[in-house]
């Protein structure tokens, strides 16, 4: 039996995919609006064929209905658009999961309607699928925000139009040592947080708070797209192929000033918010820039999510949870790794080319924004609600 603290979480995340699902036209619900990502129908069906694979086909043997969709929720077989194309009717595909859902609550609030299986013990699978169903609900805002993005209708007045400010950051300078990293006695934690790891950093300092919206502007107009020497070789030929040089969601009024869009329209750009929509090579070359511009900032780099989860934990980070932090380093799995419940999970992004992300978004459910919770993307990835932290040596090495 599940524990209600589960069980009311997961109710109310059925509750609120249902209430994105319905919030647009059928036409929309079906439709990608970026090719990285799918459809918002698909995100709410791969979130109860996701229940279905684990309760039914691994926990009770039973594949009578997942056999059926396998091909429309897994990548060895179609292309995404085409499985997008071939989702039922949007009300079919919602009565159908809210039906099978409402079983699979009722199967996990009552004893021995479920097998004793090693994946249910300390709650762990539910855990497992719980947040699964949160990240689910997550890049179904991300699709909603692109909906926005791709309507592509002249933005409203800013009231207050964003001004640059030269970057300057309170720093907290941490010493040379080990520290933990990982989960300890978390039966939410996902396999890539595990086992719990001691490491040993080297002094550093690092930015209390991220790059804000002010700062980054003040990136762009002191030619930061156009300076060569800002980038390496993959961020300049990433820069040559876009079309635009800007934030994902930065888009200018009929005054030239700079808004965001948002799920629900076009709005202002708050001065000290976090900037949301760049890639890993965005993140560096700013931190190539604002090292060239002052003695403070020299050396100044993109954190390291090793770095970001020692500060977290020792509570000297200020607007953490407002984006996802882009960390200098490949998603890794720990040493002594062990996939949970599958290697789907974590351990096919242990390929070198995603890279670690931290922190959480506005969008991120509570139960994921824990110190230890790690996410990933592609370095050219912008579409996710990303920003960056910078580090800068310890100041006792520029004495």
């Amino acid at each position: 039996m599940t524990s209600t603290a589960i069980l009311g979480q997961w109710s109310d995340l059925h509750e609120m995919q249902v209430h994105l699902l319905k919030s647009v036209p059928a036409g929309d619900a079906a439709r990608q609006f970026h090719p990285q990502l799918a459809s918002l129908n698909w995100y709410f069906g791969r979130g109860v064929y996701l229940e279905l694979y684990w309760l039914r086909e691994v926990l009770e043997g039973d594949d009578d209905l997942t056999r059926r969709i396998h091909h429309l929720f897994r990548p060895d077989q179609l292309t995404l658009p085409q499985q997008c194309a071939q989702l039922p009717p949007v009300d079919h595909l919602l009565h159908w999961g809210t039906e099978i859902r409402d079983e699979h609550l009722r199967r996990l609030a009552t004893p021995g309607a479920l097998p004793d299986h090693a994946l249910l013990h300390n709650d762990r699978l539910s855990w497992h699928l719980l947040q699964e169903q949160a990240k689910c609900y997550e890049t179904m805002l991300t699709v909603l925000n692109q909906r926005m993005l791709k309507r592509q209708t002249p933005c409203h007045a800013c009231a207050s139009p964003l001004q640059a400010e030269m970057p300057r950051w309170e720093t907290k300078e941490l010493s040379q040592g080990h520290y933990r990293i990982g989960a300890r006695n978390d039966s939410r934690a996902y396999d890539n947080e595990l086992p719990p790891q001691a490491i040993e950093l080297s002094g550093f300092r690092i930015a209390l708070t991220p790059v804000s919206n002010a700062q980054y502007l003040a990136f762009m107009q002191a030619g930061g797209y156009r300076e060569r020497s800002h980038w390496d070789q993959a961020g300049w030929q990433w820069l040559d192929e876009r079309q635009s040089h800007h934030p994902e969601y930065w888009r200018r009024d009929n005054n030239g000033n700079w808004c965001e869009i948002a799920i629900n329209g076009d709005t202002h750009l708050p001065a000290q918010e976090p900037v949301t929509g760049i890639s890993l090579h965005e993140a560096r070359a700013f931190a190539n820039w604002i090292g060239k511009q002052s003695s403070d900032y020299a050396g100044a780099v993109v954190q390291h999510e090793y770095q970001w989860e020692m500060a977290a934990r020792t509570g000297v980070l200020t607007h953490t949870g407002r984006a996802w932090e882009w960390c200098s380093n490949a998603f890794h799995g720990y040493p002594e790794f062990q996939p949970f419940p599958d290697t789907t999970v974590s351990a096919d992004d242990f390929d070198q080319r995603h890279f670690s992300l931290r922190g959480g978004s506005l969008h991120t459910q509570p139960l994921l924004r824990r110190s230890s919770f790690r996410n990933r993307a592609l370095p050219s990835d912008h579409h996710h609600f990303t920003t960056t932290r910078l580090v800068f040596p310890a100041r006792h090495h520029w004495n």
